[in-house]
This record gives structure tokens, C-alpha cells and sequence, in this order.
């Protein structure tokens, strides 16, 4: 980082980006108000959330006293839900099919074996939808079975016409209901997540190109404020979003040379399930670019506990396109099972998409990543991290079997 930009924050600007969420982004902002106040409670700061005012994105006002000093914080969501949404719009039918074109994909390409080499919990995540909505269909069928063998029991061929007919309706009726219970079960929407990307084989559809211009802009008027740090977040999907976004920025010259500290912080990336793929020679180009840029710091947390991140894989090795000069990111854990008590963690530890999530809560043994003190305190994120070393048991080989770049 070029010794002009701030090391200490009075004011910063934070663009949060979700994952791939149909979800309404004030999710985001009771999140943010709940364990925000839990985390400032154990580790003995203030905080406290207001509406935002003014035209714009979706978010809120973050007021803040850290290790003494005031901070104040214009937080963002990058809403990409309306677009997440019309993806999943798909008949039961039609998720079936998807089911067969994404596991196609990544088992023809190889994206599923390599993938394997780094970590298994999101690939079982990646397979599960596969697994259950397979055992669903197998489940309607039994039932199916089950009414026409009782059909042509109790009437011969009659009966088991009458018997196939009414298994049809009960067929329906039972996929109807799982889909109906998809909150508990999420099996359509983890389908439609790893299908999203699949079906373009790695590209950004262009809708979602287009809003990730207009985020750009969004940041690059940031840029030009007077703040002291402009911080771009991005979770799970969001992360590669993040990586594209501030690639683009660079490459446009958007970035001051004298204007606010640019902080990008990865949470629980899921990047090789994109990056793996055949024609996701966008990405692969950003990351490699993004890396050794010293326009920015950027850091990537994910933990081991997380079983839907690949956690400890540096993004950029991993994806096979590393610069000789790469200096990012700084690659770290937020160890769960350190930084959450035992009986908060035996609370947690099944429930792995509330732990997906935890990046973003409140540690109740915090040691040096604090989601609360990075976006709302007095520190830049270079300036925080500036003598973290990497996490030892990262994972900073290329797996990827496709390297090829966007010219």
C-alpha cells in the first residue's frame, strides 16, 4: 500500500456483497444490529446501528467508540437477490434437469475430481442437493410403486391401472411437499446455486455483468469521497464477484493514487467451484491480476468449520494462475473451534449453513478477527493484518486443470 493512504479510519465507506441469496437484504442488517451489539458486549466496545439516508443501495449507519476513538461507518449491500431469484424459478422438472446438465459439467470436466484435492466439505455440500433430491424422487416413486402393486393386489389390471393413476397424484403431491419444505431441507437452492455457475460453464451471465458494472461505479464514486478506508466485503459467491469488480476497477485506472485505503475482505469463498471451470477464463484472469496489485490489501478468512467454503485455499494458487510478484491474499483462519467456546461451538457445529455464516457473527473467544472491528473500527484492514502471517496449513498449489486467462 502507498504510504499516502490512512492508516487510522474516522470514516469509511463498506459495500457488502451476498452470496447467492434470494433473501431480502435487511437479513443482513438484522444480522449486523443482533451481533454487532453481542460482540461489542464481550469485547467491551460500542456499537450501534441507524437507518441510512439518502437515494442508493440498501444499508445502514454504523457509529462506533473502539480502543478509543470514534468511528463512523456508511455500510451498502450490493443487491444481486432479484437476479438469484429468477434463476431459481425453475419447475420441479426443470431442477431435475439441472440436476443432470451440473453434474454432467463437473464430472466431464474433471472440476469435480480436482476439486476433490482440496476440501471435502464443500464438495459433499455440492453433492448433497444431488443426494437428496435423488432420495426425494426415489421416495415418490416408492410411493408410486407401492399404490399400484396395491391396485393389482386388490383388482388385477384394473386395479392396477386405478392403483398407477393414483400413485401419479401421490407422486406430485410428495415432490410438491418436499419442494414446499425446501427451507429445511435447501436442496432446490443449493441445486440452483451450483447450477447458476455451471451452466455457463464458469462466464458471468451477462445480467449479472451488468450488475456488477454498476457496482463498480457505486465503489469508484466511494473512491472519491472523503473517507478515510472504502472496504469491499464479499461472502461466499460474493467473494468472486469482489475479486471481478475490483479487477476492473484497477484495470479502468478508477483508483486514486491519493484517495481512500481500498480493503478487500474474502469471507468463506467457494471461488475454486467457479474457477474450475472450463470457461471461467474471466475470473482466472482477475484473480491473477487482483493479486499482486498494490492498489489494494485484501484478505481472505474462511475455517476448517465452515464445510461450505474451501477453507485455507488460497484462491489464486489453487486456480492455477499465481504471478511470479503475487503478494495476495493474506490467508487466514478464523478457527471455530478456538475462537467459539466449546459449548457455543457444540451448538453450531451441525448446523452448517448458520456456520457458513458465522464470519459475520460474534466470537465469544475472539482473538484477531473481528468482522465488527474491521467495519466499524479505527483501523484499516492493511493497517490491522499488517504483521499477521499467513495461515500455515494453507492450501497454495495449483489443482486447477484449467489455467487459460481472458485476454
Amino acid at each position: 500500500m502507498s504510504s499516502s493512504h490512512p492508516h487510522h479510519v474516522s470514516r469509511r465507506r463498506v459495500f457488502y456483497i451476498p452470496g447467492y441469496d434470494p433473501i431480502h437484504p435487511r437479513r443482513y442488517r438484522e444480522l449486523y444490529r443482533k451481533e454487532g451489539a453481542a460482540q461489542a458486549a464481550i469485547s467491551g466496545y460500542e456499537i450501534g446501528l441507524k437507518p441510512k439516508t439518502g437515494e442508493g443501495h440498501y444499508g445502514w449507519q454504523v457509529d462506533a467508540q473502539i480502543d478509543g476513538r470514534g468511528v463512523h461507518s456508511d455500510i451498502d449491500v450490493l443487491v444481486w437477490s432479484d437476479i438469484v431469484r429468477d434463476s431459481m424459478d425453475a419447475s420441479i422438472p426443470g431442477t431435475y434437469a439441472q440436476l443432470i446438465r451440473t453434474a454432467w459439467t463437473y464430472i466431464a470436466t474433471g472440476a469435480l475430481r480436482r476439486l476433490m484435492r482440496l476440501r471435502k466439505g464443500p464438495v459433499i455440500a455440492a453433492l448433497y442437493p444431488v443426494g437428496m433430491l435423488l432420495a426425494q424422487l426415489l421416495i415418490a416413486l416408492a410411493i408410486w410403486a407401492a399404490l399400484w402393486r396395491i391396485g393389482l393386489g386388490l383388482a388385477g389390471t384394473a386395479g392396477a391401472w386405478g392403483g398407477a393413476a393414483l400413485g401419479s397424484v401421490a407422486f406430485v403431491v410428495v415432490l410438491r411437499w418436499f419442494k414446499s419444505k425446501d427451507g429445511k431441507f435447501f436442496a432446490y437452492y443449493l441445486m440452483h446455486d451450483y447450477a447458476y455457475s455451471a451452466a455457463s460453464r464458469g462466464r458471468n451471465p451477462a445480467p449479472l455483468e451488468a450488475r456488477m458494472a454498476a457496482f463498480g461505479d457505486s465503489i469508484s464514486a466511494a473512491l472519491r469521497d472523503d473517507v478515510d478506508e472504502v472496504l469491499v466485503v464479499g461472502h461466499s459467491s460474493g467473494a468472486h464477484l469482489g475479486v471481478s469488480i475490483l479487477a476492473d476497477l484497477i484495470r479502468a485506472g478508477r483508483v486514486p493514487e491519493h484517495g481512500p485505503a481500498l480493503s478487500f475482505l474474502s469471507l468463506g469463498q467457494v471461488v475454486p467451484m467457479v474457477s474450475f471451470l472450463p470457461e471461467a477464463d474471466r475470473l482466472r484472469a482477475d484473480l491473477h491480476y487482483l493479486s499482486a496489485r498494490p492498489e489494494l490489501a485484501w484478505v481472505d478468512v474462511t475455517a476448517p468449520g465452515d464445510g461450505c467454503a474451501f477453507a485455507l485455499c488460497d484462491p489464486v494458487s489453487v486456480s492455477g494462475v499465481a504471478p511470479a510478484d503475487k503478494r495476495w491474499p493474506l490467508v487466514f483462519s478464523a478457527a471455530f473451534t478456538q475462537t467459539l467456546s466449546a459449548e457455543r461451538w457444540a451448538e453450531l457445529r451441525w448446523r452448517f449453513f448458520r456456520l457458513h455464516f458465522q464470519y459475520m457473527c460474534a466470537f465469544d473467544r475472539p482473538k484477531d478477527y473481528d468482522y465488527f472491528q474491521i467495519t466499524a473500527g479505527p483501523q484499516t484492514l492493511a493497517t490491522r493484518y499488517a504483521d499477521r502471517p499467513p495461515s500455515k496449513s494453507r492450501i497454495d498449489h495449483a489443482v486447477s486443470k484449467y489455467t487459460s486467462m481472458a485476454a
